[in-house]
C-alpha cells in the first residue's frame, strides 16, 4: 500500500510535491483506498503520475537496461534555465505486509547521487542501506554486511540504483520493496482499437473474474453477454506449399551434413498445424446480436479495460494509477469504479486507486452518497510554470459542504482562469474591424 509519494524537479513539478494517502479525518484504515487529483488542463496532473511511473521504470530497469556511462534518462523541470543543473528526487512511503518501508533516491543527468531504504517494524527505524554517490553503508541488522557491502560496491554502477543492483545480487532484505514496484504498482494504459490486442485480456478476465460480465451489464451499455469465439482452421494451401518447400530445404541441408536450427523445425510445424483463432464478441440487446471489439463505443472500451485493470488490482491488492479516469466515461461509471475500491467487501486485500481528473461532479454526491471522502481529494495548480499540489484538508471543509460548487467557483483553486466571455472576446479581437478600431 502506498502511504505517500514525493517528487521534485520532474517535468512541470518544480518544487517538492507530496501526495500523502494517510487518512486525515479517521483512522479506521491505515491508508485510504482512493486518492483523486483535480486540476485544470495542463496543470501537471499527468506529470505527477508520470513521475511515479518513472520511479518504477528506474527501479526495475536501471541495472539491466541503462548502459554504463550513458547517464540517467530523467526529464527535469525545463522552464527554469537552471533546472537541468539541479537533481531530481523521488521517494515513497509504503506499507507492505504490515511493515512500513521508506525508499527514495536523488539523481542528476549523469549519476545517482543519493539513495536510501529503511523499514519500520514496531514503529522503529531499521536502516537497510544508505548510499552517497558510490559509497554504500548497510544497516547493522543486515547479516554479513561487510562482505555484502564489498560485493554490492563491486557491482554498482554510477547510473544504476542500488535497489536494482541488490536484487540482482540476491539481497533478500530489499525484495519486498522491489516486488512492490514490479508487481503492485500498475498503470492503466491507452485503449487499443484492435480486438486482437485485447482479446486475450478479456478472455482471461472472463475466466478469472466471475463478476466481469455482471459489471459490464450494470453499466447499462446494452451488453447482454461477452464471449470469446474460438475457431480452428486447417492449414491453407499456401501454408502447405511453403511447408513442402521448407522441408525440402531442410532435407537438402541435412544431406549435406549441415545441422538445422530448431527455429526452422518450429516454423515447419507451425505451417502444417491447424490454427486457432479467437474473436471477442459482445452480445447486444434481447436478440444477443454479436458485435466485435472495434464496433464498441469508446465508452464501452474504456469501461471494459478499466474493469479488467480494477478487478486485477482488487484481487492482488495492488495500486492502480489512472490518468484522466473520466475520459470517455460517464461520471456515474467513474463513481461506481471508485466505489469498488472504497468498500471493504469488494476490496479485501487493500488495493488502491490513484487517479487524475477534472470532472467536478466527483466532488459531489452520486445517488445520495458522497463519491469521495474529504481526505481522498487533492488539487494541483500551475503557478509561474510550476505545479503545486495540495489537499482539500488544507481548507478544513465542513462535512456537508458543497465541494463541487466551491471548486467550480475557484474557492480551492486548481481551475482554469477562463471567464464566460473571454473566448468570444479573444476571437472578436482578431477581426479586421477590431484591429482598425485600435489603430
Amino acid at each position: 500500500m502506498l502511504r505517500s509519494f514525493q517528487v521534485s524537479n520532474h517535468r512541470s513539478l518544480r518544487d517538492e510535491q507530496e501526495l500523502a494517502l494517510i487518512p486525515a479525518y479517521d483512522h479506521d484504515r491505515p491508508v485510504v483506498p482512493v486518492a483523486a487529483v483535480f486540476g485544470a488542463n495542463a496543470s501537471g496532473k499527468s506529470n505527477l503520475l508520470d513521475a511515479l511511473g518513472w520511479m518504477k521504470f528506474a527501479v526495475t530497469q536501471s541495472y539491466r537496461s541503462w548502459e554504463a556511462e550513458s547517464g540517467v534518462p530523467r526529464v527535469p523541470f525545463r522552464l527554469d534555465p537552471d533546472g537541468s543543473l539541479e537533481p531530481s528526487s523521488f521517494a515513497v512511503d509504503l506499507l507492505i505486509d504490515g511493515i512500513q518501508y521508506v525508499y527514495g533516491f536523488t539523481v542528476d543527468d549523469d549519476v545517482v547521487r543519493k539513495e536510501w531504504l529503511s523499514s519500520h517494524p514496531h514503529q522503529r527505524e531499521r536502516v537497510i542501506f544508505s548510499r552517497d554517490g558510490q559509497q554504500i553503508e548497510l544497516g547493522s541488522t543486515v547479516p554479513e554486511r561487510r562482505g555484502r557491502r564489498d560485493l554490492l560496491t563491486s557491482l554498482l554502477r554510477e547510473n544504476a540504483l542500488l535497489l536494482s543492483t541488490a536484487v540482482q545480487a540476491g539481497q533478500e532484505e530489499v525484495l519486498p520493496v522491489y516486488r512492490w514496484f514490479r508487481e503492485c504498482l500498475r498503470f492503466a494504459g491507452r485503449i487499443p482499437r484492435s480486438g486482437g490486442i485485447v482479446v486475450d485480456d478479456v478472455a482471461a478476465a472472463l475466466n478469472r473474474y466471475p463478476s466481469f460480465v455482471s459489471l459490464l451489464k450494470a453499466a447499462d451499455l446494452g451488453i447482454a453477454d461477452v464471449i470469446v469465439d474460438e475457431r480452428t482452421q486447417e492449414p491453407s494451401a499456401r501454408d502447405l506449399d511453403q511447408a513442402d518447400k521448407l522441408e525440402a530445404r531442410i532435407a537438402a541441408m541435412e544431406a549435406a551434413d549441415v545441422q538445422q536450427s530448431d527455429r526452422r523445425r518450429r516454423d515447419l510445424l507451425h505451417l502444417r498445424s491447424p490454427k486457432v483463432t479467437k474473436e471477442l464478441l459482445f452480445l447486444h440487446g434481447s436478440a444477443g446480436t454479436p458485435l466485435s471489439w472495434v464496433e464498441q463505443s469508446e465508452g464501452t472500451q474504456s469501461w471494459a479495460r478499466l474493469l479488467i485493470a480494477a478487478l486485477s488490482s482488487l484481487a492482488d491488492g495492488s495500486v492502480l494509477v489512472v490518468d484522466e479516469i473520466d475520459a470517455s466515461l460517464h461520471p456515474r461509471l467513474t463513481a461506481r469504479l471508485i466505489e469498488l475500491f472504497r468498500h471493504s467487501s469488494t476490496n479485501e486485500r487493500g488495493a488502491q486507486l490513484l487517479f487524475s481528473t477534472h470532472d467536478a461532479t466527483l466532488l459531489g454526491t452520486n445517488l445520495g452518497e458522497e463519491v469521495l471522502r474529504r481526505d481522498e481529494i487533492w488539487f494541483i495548480e500551475k503557478r509561474d510554470g510550476a505545479s503545486s499540489l495540495y489537499p482539500l484538508s488544507d481548507f478544513h471543509p465542513r462535512k456537508d459542504e458543497n465541494r463541487e460548487r466551491r471548486y467550480l467557483a475557484g474557492s480551492y483553486g486548481a481551475v482554469p482562469a477562463i471567464f464566460s466571455d473571454s473566448l468570444v472576446e479573444a476571437v472578436l479581437s482578431t477581426r479586421p474591424e477590431a484591429t482598425d478600431a485600435t489603430a
